[in-house]
Protein backbone atom coordinates (compact mmCIF):
# COMPACT_ATOMS: atom_id res chain seq x y z
CA UNK A 1 0.00 0.00 0.00
CA UNK A 2 1.22 3.17 -0.81
CA UNK A 3 2.22 5.78 2.25
CA UNK A 4 -0.33 8.67 0.75
CA UNK A 5 -3.03 6.14 1.33
CA UNK A 6 -1.95 4.64 4.74
CA UNK A 7 -2.00 8.60 6.16
CA UNK A 8 -4.77 9.55 4.72
CA UNK A 9 -7.06 11.35 7.21
CA UNK A 10 -5.60 10.28 10.14
CA UNK A 11 -3.60 13.40 11.18
CA UNK A 12 -0.41 11.41 11.04
CA UNK A 13 3.02 13.43 10.11
CA UNK A 14 5.58 11.70 7.83
CA UNK A 15 9.07 12.13 9.45
CA UNK A 16 10.52 10.09 6.90
CA UNK A 17 9.61 8.79 3.71
CA UNK A 18 7.78 9.76 0.53
CA UNK A 19 4.46 9.57 -0.41
CA UNK A 20 4.20 7.15 -3.31
CA UNK A 21 6.17 4.95 -1.42
CA UNK A 22 5.26 1.11 -1.24
CA UNK A 23 4.72 0.16 2.05
CA UNK A 24 4.63 -3.82 3.33
CA UNK A 25 3.83 -3.26 6.75
CA UNK A 26 3.04 -1.10 9.75
CA UNK A 27 3.47 -1.16 13.99
CA UNK A 28 4.05 0.76 16.76
CA UNK A 29 6.48 -1.54 18.11
CA UNK A 30 10.05 -1.19 16.99
CA UNK A 31 10.44 -4.62 17.78
CA UNK A 32 8.46 -5.86 15.10
CA UNK A 33 9.49 -3.65 12.13
CA UNK A 34 10.88 -5.40 9.12
CA UNK A 35 12.37 -4.30 5.68
CA UNK A 36 10.08 -1.74 4.13
CA UNK A 37 7.85 -1.43 6.78
CA UNK A 38 6.37 2.16 8.45
CA UNK A 39 7.23 2.60 11.99
CA UNK A 40 4.10 4.54 13.75
CA UNK A 41 5.99 6.69 16.66
CA UNK A 42 3.13 7.23 18.82
CA UNK A 43 2.68 10.18 21.34
CA UNK A 44 0.98 9.95 24.95
CA UNK A 45 1.66 6.18 25.88
CA UNK A 46 4.06 5.27 28.82
CA UNK A 47 7.58 5.55 26.98
CA UNK A 48 7.42 7.93 23.99
CA UNK A 49 7.54 6.70 20.55
CA UNK A 50 9.87 9.04 19.10
CA UNK A 51 12.40 7.45 21.35
CA UNK A 52 12.36 4.20 19.63
CA UNK A 53 12.97 5.57 15.86
CA UNK A 54 16.52 5.23 16.07
CA UNK A 55 15.76 1.31 16.93
CA UNK A 56 12.83 1.00 13.91
CA UNK A 57 15.11 2.50 11.57
CA UNK A 58 17.63 0.15 12.61
CA UNK A 59 15.68 -2.62 11.99
CA UNK A 60 14.42 -1.45 8.94
CA UNK A 61 11.83 0.96 9.16
CA UNK A 62 11.45 2.65 5.03
CA UNK A 63 9.08 5.36 6.65
CA UNK A 64 8.41 7.22 10.10
CA UNK A 65 5.24 8.40 11.22
CA UNK A 66 5.09 11.10 14.22
CA UNK A 67 1.23 10.00 15.35
CA UNK A 68 -1.25 10.34 18.36
CA UNK A 69 -3.79 7.70 19.54
CA UNK A 70 -6.09 8.90 16.89
CA UNK A 71 -3.72 8.82 14.00
CA UNK A 72 -2.60 5.24 14.78
CA UNK A 73 -5.71 4.15 14.63
CA UNK A 74 -6.59 5.57 11.40
CA UNK A 75 -3.40 4.75 10.03
CA UNK A 76 -4.52 1.24 10.86
CA UNK A 77 -7.67 1.00 9.57
CA UNK A 78 -6.32 2.61 6.44
CA UNK A 79 -3.64 -0.54 6.35
CA UNK A 80 -5.73 -3.20 6.01
CA UNK A 81 -8.38 -1.63 3.84
CA UNK A 82 -11.12 -0.25 6.55
CA UNK A 83 -12.28 -3.68 7.20
CA UNK A 84 -15.22 -2.59 9.85
CA UNK A 85 -16.51 -0.62 6.64
CA UNK A 86 -17.25 -4.23 5.23
CA UNK A 87 -18.78 -5.93 8.38
CA UNK A 88 -21.49 -5.57 10.21
CA UNK A 89 -19.99 -4.00 13.07
CA UNK A 90 -21.83 -4.44 16.60
CA UNK A 91 -20.27 -2.83 19.48
CA UNK A 92 -21.09 -3.36 23.42
CA UNK A 93 -20.08 -0.66 26.49
CA UNK A 94 -20.97 -0.98 29.76
CA UNK A 95 -19.90 -1.73 32.98
CA UNK A 96 -21.36 -5.35 33.40
CA UNK A 97 -22.29 -8.20 30.74
CA UNK A 98 -20.19 -6.99 27.46
CA UNK A 99 -18.69 -10.04 27.25
CA UNK A 100 -21.92 -12.08 27.83
CA UNK A 101 -23.42 -10.23 25.42
CA UNK A 102 -21.38 -10.47 22.62
CA UNK A 103 -20.77 -13.91 23.09
CA UNK A 104 -24.56 -14.57 23.07
CA UNK A 105 -24.74 -12.02 20.22
CA UNK A 106 -21.54 -13.97 18.53
CA UNK A 107 -23.31 -17.81 18.78
CA UNK A 108 -27.20 -16.11 17.95
CA UNK A 109 -25.60 -14.51 14.67
CA UNK A 110 -23.98 -18.14 13.58
CA UNK A 111 -26.89 -20.38 14.58
CA UNK A 112 -29.06 -17.95 12.36
CA UNK A 113 -26.75 -18.81 9.74
CA UNK A 114 -24.12 -16.38 9.43
CA UNK A 115 -20.42 -16.53 9.77
CA UNK A 116 -18.92 -14.11 12.37
CA UNK A 117 -16.01 -12.81 14.32
CA UNK A 118 -15.60 -11.96 17.93
CA UNK A 119 -13.66 -9.78 19.67
CA UNK A 120 -13.72 -10.12 23.51
CA UNK A 121 -12.33 -10.15 27.34
CA UNK A 122 -12.07 -13.70 26.89
CA UNK A 123 -11.09 -14.32 23.11
CA UNK A 124 -11.59 -13.38 20.03
CA UNK A 125 -12.71 -15.52 17.08
CA UNK A 126 -12.85 -15.76 13.42
CA UNK A 127 -14.96 -17.73 12.51
CA UNK A 128 -14.19 -20.81 14.47
CA UNK A 129 -10.53 -19.73 14.88
CA UNK A 130 -9.10 -18.91 17.87
CA UNK A 131 -6.82 -15.51 19.15
CA UNK A 132 -5.60 -15.39 22.57
CA UNK A 133 -7.48 -11.78 23.95
CA UNK A 134 -4.90 -9.42 25.67
CA UNK A 135 -7.43 -6.55 26.55
CA UNK A 136 -11.00 -6.04 26.69
CA UNK A 137 -10.44 -4.07 23.50
CA UNK A 138 -7.54 -4.55 21.94
CA UNK A 139 -4.70 -1.87 20.19
CA UNK A 140 -5.95 -0.52 17.07
CA UNK A 141 -3.20 -2.85 14.81
CA UNK A 142 -4.43 -5.72 16.47
CA UNK A 143 -8.52 -5.17 15.76
CA UNK A 144 -7.95 -4.09 12.47
CA UNK A 145 -6.08 -7.30 11.19
CA UNK A 146 -8.48 -9.52 13.03
CA UNK A 147 -11.06 -7.56 11.23
CA UNK A 148 -9.10 -8.41 7.64
CA UNK A 149 -8.76 -11.91 8.42
CA UNK A 150 -12.52 -12.13 9.40
CA UNK A 151 -13.20 -10.80 5.96
CA UNK A 152 -10.53 -13.38 3.89
CA UNK A 153 -12.58 -16.37 5.75
CA UNK A 154 -16.13 -15.09 4.74
CA UNK A 155 -17.21 -13.21 7.92
CA UNK A 156 -20.24 -10.71 7.64
CA UNK A 157 -20.84 -9.67 11.02
CA UNK A 158 -18.21 -8.75 14.20
CA UNK A 159 -19.24 -8.33 17.37
CA UNK A 160 -16.90 -6.43 20.28
CA UNK A 161 -16.76 -5.12 23.37
CA UNK A 162 -15.64 -1.97 23.72
CA UNK A 163 -14.16 -0.54 26.92
CA UNK A 164 -14.48 2.88 28.92
CA UNK A 165 -9.95 2.46 28.67
CA UNK A 166 -10.17 1.89 24.81
CA UNK A 167 -12.54 4.78 23.61
CA UNK A 168 -10.35 7.09 26.04
CA UNK A 169 -7.15 5.90 24.37
CA UNK A 170 -8.70 6.08 20.56
CA UNK A 171 -7.99 2.21 20.24
CA UNK A 172 -11.65 2.13 18.10
CA UNK A 173 -11.16 5.66 16.44
CA UNK A 174 -11.76 5.09 12.74
CA UNK A 175 -14.34 2.06 12.71
CA UNK A 176 -17.42 2.00 11.11
CA UNK A 177 -20.26 0.56 13.91
CA UNK A 178 -23.50 -0.60 12.57
CA UNK A 179 -25.05 -0.56 15.97
CA UNK A 180 -23.95 0.17 19.48
CA UNK A 181 -25.14 -1.13 22.76
CA UNK A 182 -25.34 0.46 26.39
CA UNK A 183 -25.70 -2.49 29.05
CA UNK A 184 -25.32 -0.57 32.26
CA UNK A 185 -23.01 2.13 34.32
CA UNK A 186 -21.75 1.29 38.07
CA UNK A 187 -18.61 1.93 39.86
CA UNK A 188 -15.12 0.19 38.32
CA UNK A 189 -11.94 1.53 36.54
CA UNK A 190 -12.32 4.57 38.73
CA UNK A 191 -8.09 3.81 39.44
CA UNK A 192 -7.80 4.90 35.73
CA UNK A 193 -10.53 7.57 35.31
CA UNK A 194 -10.08 9.09 38.69
CA UNK A 195 -14.11 10.17 38.75
CA UNK A 196 -17.40 8.99 37.76
CA UNK A 197 -18.27 12.06 35.57
CA UNK A 198 -14.71 10.91 33.65
CA UNK A 199 -15.71 6.83 33.38
CA UNK A 200 -19.86 8.30 32.17
CA UNK A 201 -17.65 11.17 29.57
CA UNK A 202 -15.50 8.05 27.92
CA UNK A 203 -18.62 5.90 27.75
CA UNK A 204 -20.48 8.38 25.87
CA UNK A 205 -17.51 9.01 23.24
CA UNK A 206 -19.23 5.46 21.66
CA UNK A 207 -22.22 6.86 21.07
CA UNK A 208 -20.84 10.54 20.36
CA UNK A 209 -19.25 8.89 17.62
CA UNK A 210 -21.71 7.00 15.81
CA UNK A 211 -23.22 8.13 12.38
CA UNK A 212 -26.54 8.82 11.85
CA UNK A 213 -26.62 5.55 9.74
CA UNK A 214 -26.26 3.51 12.77
CA UNK A 215 -28.39 2.20 15.43
CA UNK A 216 -27.97 3.19 19.39
CA UNK A 217 -29.56 0.64 21.70
CA UNK A 218 -29.62 1.67 25.02
CA UNK A 219 -30.88 0.11 28.77
CA UNK A 220 -32.92 2.73 29.68
CA UNK A 221 -33.71 1.23 33.15
CA UNK A 222 -30.20 2.37 34.09
CA UNK A 223 -30.06 5.87 35.18
CA UNK A 224 -27.67 6.70 32.66
CA UNK A 225 -29.18 5.17 29.83
CA UNK A 226 -30.84 8.16 28.47
CA UNK A 227 -27.83 10.34 28.32
CA UNK A 228 -25.20 7.77 27.02
CA UNK A 229 -27.64 8.89 23.87
CA UNK A 230 -28.43 12.25 24.31
CA UNK A 231 -27.40 14.19 20.83
CA UNK A 232 -26.38 10.85 19.29
CA UNK A 233 -27.00 11.11 15.31
CA UNK A 234 -27.78 7.58 15.19
CA UNK A 235 -31.59 5.99 15.79
CA UNK A 236 -32.04 5.10 18.93
CA UNK A 237 -33.92 2.06 20.44
CA UNK A 238 -34.34 1.31 24.07
CA UNK A 239 -34.78 -1.77 26.10
CA UNK A 240 -36.08 -1.99 29.36
CA UNK A 241 -37.90 -4.94 32.21
CA UNK A 242 -39.20 -2.14 33.78
CA UNK A 243 -40.93 0.47 31.87
CA UNK A 244 -41.93 1.64 28.43
CA UNK A 245 -39.48 0.90 26.02
CA UNK A 246 -39.03 -0.29 22.10
CA UNK A 247 -38.09 -3.71 23.41
CA UNK A 248 -39.86 -5.06 26.52
CA UNK A 249 -39.15 -8.49 28.41
CA UNK A 250 -40.18 -9.59 31.96
CA UNK A 251 -39.09 -12.45 33.76
CA UNK A 252 -41.69 -15.59 33.76
CA UNK A 253 -40.06 -18.71 36.30
CA UNK A 254 -36.56 -18.73 37.01
CA UNK A 255 -34.49 -21.46 38.32
CA UNK A 256 -30.42 -22.85 38.62
CA UNK A 257 -31.48 -24.49 35.33
CA UNK A 258 -32.88 -21.36 33.15
CA UNK A 259 -35.53 -18.93 32.87
CA UNK A 260 -38.77 -18.14 30.94
CA UNK A 261 -39.01 -14.96 29.53
CA UNK A 262 -42.05 -12.77 27.81
CA UNK A 263 -39.68 -10.79 25.34
CA UNK A 264 -42.40 -8.40 23.55
CA UNK A 265 -45.11 -10.23 24.15
CA UNK A 266 -43.81 -13.49 23.16
CA UNK A 267 -42.70 -16.62 25.56
CA UNK A 268 -38.76 -17.80 25.81
CA UNK A 269 -37.32 -20.12 27.75
CA UNK A 270 -33.26 -19.38 28.11
CA UNK A 271 -30.85 -21.55 29.98
CA UNK A 272 -29.07 -18.21 31.34
CA UNK A 273 -30.31 -17.35 34.77
CA UNK A 274 -30.58 -13.54 36.90
CA UNK A 275 -32.46 -10.35 35.66
CA UNK A 276 -29.09 -8.99 34.63
CA UNK A 277 -28.83 -11.84 31.85
CA UNK A 278 -32.60 -11.00 31.25
CA UNK A 279 -30.95 -7.64 30.24
CA UNK A 280 -28.58 -9.27 28.43
CA UNK A 281 -30.67 -11.63 26.29
CA UNK A 282 -33.20 -8.39 25.97
CA UNK A 283 -29.95 -6.47 24.35
CA UNK A 284 -29.36 -9.07 21.99
CA UNK A 285 -32.76 -9.65 20.72
CA UNK A 286 -33.11 -5.62 20.03
CA UNK A 287 -29.46 -6.21 18.30
CA UNK A 288 -30.78 -8.99 16.23
CA UNK A 289 -34.17 -7.62 15.09
CA UNK A 290 -32.34 -3.82 14.63
CA UNK A 291 -30.13 -5.87 12.05
CA UNK A 292 -32.92 -7.29 10.28
CA UNK A 293 -33.69 -10.48 11.91
CA UNK A 294 -37.52 -11.75 12.23
CA UNK A 295 -38.34 -12.02 16.26
CA UNK A 296 -39.31 -15.46 16.02
CA UNK A 297 -36.19 -16.98 14.46
CA UNK A 298 -33.91 -14.69 16.99
CA UNK A 299 -36.05 -16.09 19.83
CA UNK A 300 -36.02 -19.58 18.64
CA UNK A 301 -31.93 -19.67 18.47
CA UNK A 302 -31.83 -17.62 21.84
CA UNK A 303 -33.49 -20.86 23.48
CA UNK A 304 -30.55 -22.45 22.75
CA UNK A 305 -27.86 -20.72 23.63
CA UNK A 306 -25.36 -21.06 26.59
CA UNK A 307 -23.67 -18.13 28.76
CA UNK A 308 -20.13 -17.06 28.04
CA UNK A 309 -17.29 -19.13 30.41
CA UNK A 310 -17.58 -18.09 34.04
CA UNK A 311 -20.46 -16.51 33.83
CA UNK A 312 -22.70 -18.23 36.54
CA UNK A 313 -21.56 -21.55 35.79
CA UNK A 314 -22.64 -24.18 38.71
CA UNK A 315 -21.18 -27.43 39.36
CA UNK A 316 -23.26 -29.43 41.59
CA UNK A 317 -21.54 -31.86 44.56
CA UNK A 318 -22.02 -34.10 47.28
CA UNK A 319 -23.98 -33.52 49.78
CA UNK A 320 -26.21 -31.50 47.76
CA UNK A 321 -23.68 -28.60 47.62
CA UNK A 322 -23.58 -26.28 43.99
CA UNK A 323 -20.65 -24.10 43.59
CA UNK A 324 -21.22 -21.33 41.06
CA UNK A 325 -18.60 -19.66 39.56
CA UNK A 326 -19.15 -16.33 38.24
CA UNK A 327 -16.51 -13.25 37.16
CA UNK A 328 -18.05 -10.66 39.41
CA UNK A 329 -15.80 -8.15 40.08
CA UNK A 330 -17.62 -4.90 40.60
CA UNK A 331 -20.16 -3.88 43.16
CA UNK A 332 -23.37 -4.19 41.07
CA UNK A 333 -22.08 -7.24 39.52
CA UNK A 334 -21.70 -8.79 42.77
CA UNK A 335 -25.13 -7.68 43.99
CA UNK A 336 -27.24 -9.34 40.95
CA UNK A 337 -25.36 -12.31 40.98
CA UNK A 338 -26.14 -12.73 45.02
CA UNK A 339 -29.72 -11.81 44.76
CA UNK A 340 -30.14 -14.10 41.64
CA UNK A 341 -28.72 -17.36 43.68
CA UNK A 342 -30.62 -16.04 46.54
CA UNK A 343 -34.23 -15.59 44.90
CA UNK A 344 -33.69 -19.14 42.86
CA UNK A 345 -33.17 -20.77 46.46
CA UNK A 346 -33.73 -18.82 49.44
CA UNK A 347 -33.60 -21.72 52.11
CA UNK A 348 -30.08 -22.67 51.23
CA UNK A 349 -27.22 -21.38 52.80
CA UNK A 350 -25.26 -18.61 50.64
CA UNK A 351 -21.58 -18.37 50.61
CA UNK A 352 -19.72 -15.75 49.31
CA UNK A 353 -15.41 -16.05 48.06
CA UNK A 354 -14.24 -13.40 47.22
CA UNK A 355 -11.16 -10.83 47.17
CA UNK A 356 -10.23 -7.97 44.91
CA UNK A 357 -7.41 -6.98 42.43
CA UNK A 358 -4.27 -5.41 43.27
CA UNK A 359 -3.12 -2.34 41.10
CA UNK A 360 -6.81 -1.29 40.77
CA UNK A 361 -9.47 0.67 41.91
CA UNK A 362 -8.54 0.45 45.51
CA UNK A 363 -11.85 2.81 46.61
CA UNK A 364 -14.71 -0.43 45.70
CA UNK A 365 -13.01 -2.74 47.68
CA UNK A 366 -15.10 -1.57 51.20
CA UNK A 367 -17.96 -1.32 49.04
CA UNK A 368 -17.77 -5.09 47.62
CA UNK A 369 -17.61 -6.46 50.80
CA UNK A 370 -20.54 -4.40 51.98
CA UNK A 371 -22.59 -5.92 49.55
CA UNK A 372 -21.49 -8.61 50.34
CA UNK A 373 -22.21 -8.86 53.65
CA UNK A 374 -25.67 -7.99 53.14
CA UNK A 375 -26.56 -10.53 50.37
CA UNK A 376 -24.85 -13.74 51.56
CA UNK A 377 -24.89 -15.61 54.91
CA UNK A 378 -21.12 -16.83 54.92
CA UNK A 379 -18.02 -14.57 53.68
CA UNK A 380 -14.92 -15.94 52.94
CA UNK A 381 -12.43 -13.12 51.84
CA UNK A 382 -9.21 -14.18 50.14
CA UNK A 383 -6.71 -13.06 46.78
CA UNK A 384 -8.02 -12.24 43.72
CA UNK A 385 -5.25 -11.22 41.28
CA UNK A 386 -3.06 -9.52 43.97
CA UNK A 387 -0.05 -8.44 41.69
CA UNK A 388 2.44 -6.20 43.42
CA UNK A 389 0.01 -5.41 46.43
CA UNK A 390 0.03 -7.59 49.73
CA UNK A 391 -2.86 -9.69 49.93
CA UNK A 392 -3.25 -8.86 53.26
CA UNK A 393 -3.35 -5.32 52.69
CA UNK A 394 -5.60 -5.32 50.23
CA UNK A 395 -7.92 -7.67 52.52
CA UNK A 396 -7.72 -5.37 55.39
CA UNK A 397 -9.29 -2.71 52.98
CA UNK A 398 -12.19 -4.83 52.11
CA UNK A 399 -13.07 -5.16 55.72
CA UNK A 400 -13.07 -1.70 56.28
CA UNK A 401 -16.28 -2.25 54.59
CA UNK A 402 -17.81 -4.67 57.29
CA UNK A 403 -19.78 -3.82 60.25
CA UNK A 404 -20.34 -6.02 63.43
CA UNK A 405 -22.24 -8.15 61.78
CA UNK A 406 -19.93 -8.79 58.93
CA UNK A 407 -17.17 -9.08 60.61
CA UNK A 408 -18.98 -11.81 62.57
CA UNK A 409 -19.93 -13.76 59.28
CA UNK A 410 -16.28 -13.16 57.67
CA UNK A 411 -12.93 -15.36 57.39
CA UNK A 412 -10.06 -14.44 55.89
CA UNK A 413 -8.22 -16.85 54.25
CA UNK A 414 -4.93 -15.30 51.65
CA UNK A 415 -4.50 -18.89 49.93
CA UNK A 416 -7.63 -18.74 47.27
CA UNK A 417 -7.36 -22.35 46.75
CA UNK A 418 -7.34 -22.90 50.51
CA UNK A 419 -10.23 -20.19 51.03
CA UNK A 420 -12.05 -22.61 48.03
CA UNK A 421 -11.31 -25.83 49.56
CA UNK A 422 -12.65 -24.28 52.92
CA UNK A 423 -15.87 -22.86 51.97
CA UNK A 424 -16.79 -26.25 50.00
CA UNK A 425 -15.93 -28.37 53.03
CA UNK A 426 -17.81 -26.19 56.02
CA UNK A 427 -20.56 -25.02 53.76
CA UNK A 428 -23.95 -26.49 54.83
CA UNK A 429 -25.45 -29.31 52.90
CA UNK A 430 -26.96 -28.21 50.33
CA UNK A 431 -25.61 -24.58 50.73
CA UNK A 432 -24.86 -22.59 47.59
CA UNK A 433 -21.18 -20.97 46.99
CA UNK A 434 -20.41 -18.38 44.96
CA UNK A 435 -16.76 -18.00 44.11
CA UNK A 436 -16.74 -14.58 42.73
CA UNK A 437 -14.19 -12.84 40.59
CA UNK A 438 -12.12 -14.97 38.34
CA UNK A 439 -14.72 -16.19 36.50
CA UNK A 440 -13.35 -17.90 33.03
CA UNK A 441 -9.57 -16.94 33.93
CA UNK A 442 -7.17 -19.72 34.28
CA UNK A 443 -4.59 -18.05 36.08
CA UNK A 444 -4.14 -15.86 39.08
CA UNK A 445 -1.21 -12.75 39.12
CA UNK A 446 0.84 -12.74 42.08
CA UNK A 447 3.59 -10.25 42.68
CA UNK A 448 4.79 -10.21 38.95
CA UNK A 449 4.21 -14.06 38.27
CA UNK A 450 1.09 -15.50 36.31
CA UNK A 451 0.17 -18.81 37.71
CA UNK A 452 -2.15 -21.74 36.35
CA UNK A 453 -4.93 -21.17 38.43
CA UNK A 454 -8.42 -22.86 37.31
CA UNK A 455 -11.19 -22.98 40.06
CA UNK A 456 -13.49 -25.39 38.05
CA UNK A 457 -10.55 -27.84 38.48
CA UNK A 458 -10.06 -27.07 41.79
CA UNK A 459 -13.57 -27.18 42.87
CA UNK A 460 -14.00 -30.56 40.89
CA UNK A 461 -11.01 -32.53 42.86
CA UNK A 462 -12.45 -31.04 46.18
CA UNK A 463 -15.94 -32.51 45.36
CA UNK A 464 -14.52 -35.57 44.60
CA UNK A 465 -12.46 -35.49 47.70
CA UNK A 466 -15.37 -34.67 49.56
CA UNK A 467 -17.39 -37.92 47.92
CA UNK A 468 -14.70 -40.61 48.91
Amino acid sequence: MKLRDIISDSGAVMLEGTPGQEILGISNDSRDIREGWAFLAVKGFAREGHDFIPAAKAAGASAILSCDRHALAVCAANFYGNPSRKLKLVGITGTNGKTTTVTLLYHLFTRLGHKCGLLSTIANYVGEERFEAVNTTSDPLTINALMARMLEKGCTYCFMEVSSIGLEQERVAGLDFDVAIFSNLTHDHLDYHKTFAEYLRCKKLFFDGLDKKAVAITNVDDKNGRIMVQNCRARIVTYSCRSVADHKCRVLEEGFEGMLLNIDGRECWTRLIGLHNAYNILAIYSAAVALGAEPEDALVAISALQSAPGRLEAINGPRGLCAVIDYAHTPDALENVLKTLREIAPKRQLVCLFGCGGDRDRSKRPEMAAVAQKGADRLIITSDNSRTEKTADIIAEIKTGLDADGRRKAICIEDREEAIRAALMTAQDNATILLAGKGHEDYQIIGTEKRHFDEHEIVRKVFAEMGE
